[in-house]
Parts: C-alpha cells; sequence; structure tokens
C-alpha cells in the first residue's frame, strides 16, 4: 500500500483546515458513506468548488493507497461533536475507509495502516473510536450489522493481531547453537528468552535421522546404535 501525503490548503474554504493545534489521543474510524468514489476522490472533494460542507479528515485509504490530507498534528471536522477542547474533533486522528472496489483489499490496507500507527504511538486497540463514539452517528457503516457493531468487533481484533504479529518479530533474535564443538547454522533464533532450533540441524550434526510423519504431526530423531 502506498502511503502519500497531500495536505489541503490552508484557505480551503469552509473552515476545513481550521489551523488547530492537536495532541492527538485517539483514532477515529470512519466509512466514506460513497460507494463510488476512492482515496484521491475523497482527497479531491475537499478541494471541490461544489463542496459546501464544513467537514474534513486526516486520512483515507482504498484499495491501492493512503493520502493524509492534513497533517495529523492539525483538527478536522470528523467526528460532528463540535469543536471542544474534549472533543473528537479536537483529540482525533480521522481515517475514512473508501467504500468502492475492492472492499476486503480496503480493510486489510487499513488493518496495516491502523496498526502501524498505533505502533508508532506506543498505543492498544483501547485507543481507537467509532464515529458513533462521538456524535451517535452510524459510522462507520459497514461495520454496523443489524443493531450490532459486529464489524467493529471484527475490524479491533484484527488491528490487534496485526499488533501481536509485530511484537513478536520484534522479539525474534538470531543465536548460535554448538554441538560437540561443531557450530551449528544460522537458523537458531532467540524468543522470549528460549533458544529455538531446527532439528533436521541438531540430528545432523549428531549424525542422528531425523523422519516427519505428517499423519500424528511427530517428528522423530535416532542416533545411531538406538532401537
Amino acid at each position: 500500500m502506498i502511503y502519500r501525503k497531500d495536505h489541503i490548503p490552508r484557505n480551503t474554504p469552509h473552515k476545513r483546515r481550521p489551523g488547530y493545534a492537536m495532541a492527538a489521543t485517539t483514532l477515529t474510524i470512519h466509512n466514506t458513506g460513497n460507494e463510488s468514489s476512492n482515496a484521491a476522490g475523497e482527497r479531491s472533494w475537499l478541494t471541490n468548488p461544489f463542496n459546501v460542507r464544513q467537514a474534513s479528515y486526516h486520512i483515507v485509504v482504498d484499495e491501492r493507497e493512503a493520502v493524509e490530507c492534513l497533517p495529523l498534528n492539525e483538527s478536522a471536522w470528523h467526528s460532528g461533536d463540535g469543536s471542544g477542547s474534549r472533543s473528537g474533533n479536537r483529540t482525533s486522528i480521522g481515517i475514512e475507509i473508501c467504500e468502492s472496489g475492492n472492499y476486503a483489499q480496503t480493510l486489510e490496507n487499513a488493518v496495516t495502516l491502523v496498526a502501524g500507527m498505533l505502533k508508532e504511538r506506543g498505543w492498544g486497540v483501547d485507543r481507537l473510536r467509532r464515529h458513533y463514539d462521538w456524535s451517535g452517528k452510524i459510522c462507520p457503516r459497514l461495520m454496523y450489522d443489524g443493531g450490532k457493531w459486529t464489524g467493529w468487533a471484527q475490524f479491533k481484533a484484527l488491528v490487534n493481531l496485526k499488533l501481536n504479529e509485530e511484537e513478536r518479530d520484534m522479539r525474534v533474535d538470531k543465536a548460535s547453537t554448538v554441538i560437540n564443538g561443531n557450530r551449528l547454522g544460522d537458523d537458531s533464533v532467540l524468543i522470549e528468552g528460549r533458544v529455538y532450533v531446527p532439528l533436521a540441524a541438531v540430528g545432523k550434526a549428531l549424525g542422528a535421522s531425523v523422519n516427519w510423519n505428517n499423519v500424528t504431526k511427530t517428528v522423530t530423531l535416532t542416533t545411531k546404535g538406538a532401537k
């Protein structure tokens, strides 16, 4: 997924870039409510002269790219809850998820984007908000299902899974293994204080045979002379 910045001008009509400094404490998720527009189109809409709404957002993501429309340290009008100092508009980064094209891929991109933003800030999924949480609007609408926020729960779970995957990757370090004075290859890894070594390499170092039974999911190491 491509991430690019295309900030709207400070003098964009209808105060869409109010210029209020913001130290965000949450990320707010939206759907665009437009079934035919992509990220580039949503960015263009913010400066379209026929657009008379006082509404804006920080990032919009589709199946191919994410476009940053406003600096993430400035407020945007996306939460529908006014301009108070504790409002979503003044404290939260607004992320719009497009509804057109390959929506499954768009959601995957959104999960990757949001997980990366949370990781960068040292946050967890408890920092995620719906538009609904600020103003009661049914948004992100495609995560709402017959009175239940099933899609929202799934989205948060996927973001959390992505975060945990990245954290596990960070904890993997290379390790060295020596058997009978012979150093194995570079396949040993250290994960949370434990060294993991490929059994095939161990078997080779010991002159043993290693066999895998795919039916019982069993690996057997047999040393020479063993019965």
